[in-house]
C-alpha cells in the first residue's frame, strides 16, 4: 500500500495502534477487512490534510461523528475541511465517522472508542437520548469536550452547540408559507427525518405554533420518520397523504426532498409552496427547477468555524470573546442562490 506518511501519523488518523497499522501496510495475515479499510481511509484523509500537516502550530485531533444522509454529511465534511487553513494558531486534524443511520449502540461504541484512544474534541450530530447524554458526560470526564452540531442535546454536558437557530427557522417557514399561499387554508405536509433529532423537533414545534397563531386554517399532515433517505421518505409521504388530502404546501425539515416531490407528483399533488433546508446538491437542483420555493440556509462553514473556536477556547488557545456566534437563517430562492454554491455545483443535469 503506497503512502508518504509516517506510520504514527496514519495510526493517529485511523485511531489504531502502530502494530495494527504495520500489519496492514505490510500485507500481513490475520487483519480484518474493516481494519484495512480504516487504514486506507486514514491515508486518503491525510492526503487531503497535507497542507495542515506542514503547518506549524499546536495540533488538535478532532472527531466528527455524524448521522446524516450523504448529501448533508458531504456538506459538513466540505465545510470542516474548508475552514482548517484559517484556524491558526491551531492545526486541526479531523477524523470523520459519517453514516446514513446509526443506532444508539453504534453511536455509543463510536464515542467509547474515541474516549479510549483520545481526542481533543468531538463534533457530534446524534439523537437526543439519555444514553448518548451519558456518553458525552463520560467524554467530558476524560477531558474530551463535545460540541453538538446542527441538532442539540441541551441537557447533556456538551460545552456548546454550533448550528442553526432551529426555532427561528421553524417560525420563518410558517411565515413564508402563509405569505406564499393566496388563501392560507388546507393541508400542509411536514416531514422530519427522526423526531429524536432535537433540532428538527424544535423546528417542528416552532413551525406548528407559528402556523396556528397566524394561519389557523392550515392543518398539518405529518410524514416524518424517513431518516432523510429517499425510499423511506417517499413511502412515508404516500402513506400520510393518501388520495383524499389536498396538500397546499410542504415544509421539509429533514431532507429527502427529491423523494417528497416524486411521491406527491405520483398522486397528482402539486403544492403551491415547498420550503426545504440546506443548500445541498439536490436542493440546489430543485430550486433551479422551480420545484422548491425557498431553502432555509445557514452557513455550515461559519458553524464549523464556531465549533473549532469552542475547542480552541477549551484548550486555552483562544479567549471566550473571540468565539463567534453560529449562523443565522437565510432565505434562499432561485433568484439569490449564493455565487459560491453556483460555483461549487456548476450546471446540474436533470
Amino acid at each position: 500500500m503506497g503512502h508518504r506518511f509516517l506510520m504514527k501519523e496514519i495510526a493517529l488518523q485511523a485511531g489504531l495502534g502502530l502494530a495494527t497499522v504495520d500489519r496492514v501496510l505490510n500485507g500481513r495475515e490475520h487483519v480484518r477487512e474493516h481494519t484495512r479499510q480504516r487504514v486506507q481511509h486514514a491515508i486518503k484523509e491525510l492526503e487531503k490534510q497535507q497542507f495542515q500537516l506542514a503547518t506549524s502550530g499546536r495540533k488538535l485531533v478532532i472527531d466528527v461523528v455524524v448521522e446524516a444522509p450523504p448529501r448533508f454529511s458531504d456538506e459538513i465534511r466540505e465545510a470542516v475541511e474548508s475552514e482548517l487553513p484559517g484556524l491558526h494558531p491551531a492545526v486541526f486534524r479531523p477524523r470523520f465517522l459519517m453514516r446514513d443511520t446509526m443506532t444508539t449502540s453504534e453511536v455509543l461504541d463510536a464515542l467509547s472508542a474515541i474516549g479510549r484512544r483520545g481526542s481533543h474534541g468531538v463534533f457530534l450530530k446524534a439523537r437526543d437520548v439519555p444514553e448518548i447524554s451519558q456518553a458525552i458526560a463520560e467524554l467530558q470526564q476524560r477531558g474530551i469536550p463535545v460540541i453538538t452540531t446542527f441538532t442539540d442535546i441541551p441537557l447533556s454536558r456538551r460545552i456548546a452547540y454550533a448550528g442553526l437557530d432551529n426555532r427561528m427557522a421553524g417560525a420563518t417557514a410558517a411565515y413564508l408559507i402563509g405569505q406564499w399561499l393566496v388563501r392560507p387554508e388546507g393541508d400542509v405536509l411536514v416531514t422530519m427525518s427522526d423526531e429524536r433529532f432535537r433540532g428538527e423537533e424544535e423546528r417542528e414545534m416552532s413551525f406548528r405554533a407559528e402556523l396556528h397563531r397566524r394561519y389557523p386554517k392550515l392543518k398539518l399532515v405529518d410524514a416524518s420518520g424517513g431518516h432523510g433517505l429517499d425510499t423511506q421518505t417517499e413511502e412515508r409521504v404516500r402513506e400520510a397523504v393518501g388520495r383524499r388530502k389536498k396538500i397546499v404546501a410542504v415544509y421539509s425539515m429533514g431532507g429527502g426532498n427529491v423523494a417528497i416531490f416524486r411521491a406527491l407528483q405520483s398522486i397528482g399533488q402539486v403544492p403551491a409552496c415547498f420550503i426545504g433546508h440546506d443548500l445541498d446538491r439536490d436542493n440546489v437542483h430543485l430550486l433551479r427547477d422551480g420545484k422548491l420555493s425557498a431553502v432555509l440556509h445557514h452557513d455550515l462553514r461559519q458553524d464549523m468555524r464556531t465549533a473549532c473556536h469552542h475547542i480552541m477556547h477549551f484548550h486555552k488557545m483562544l479567549p471566550a470573546s473571540a468565539v463567534g456566534a453560529s449562523s443565522s437563517v437565510v432565505v434562499v430562492t432561485p433568484a439569490n442562490i449564493p455565487p459560491y454554491v453556483e460555483q461549487r455545483f456548476g450546471t446540474l443535469d436533470p
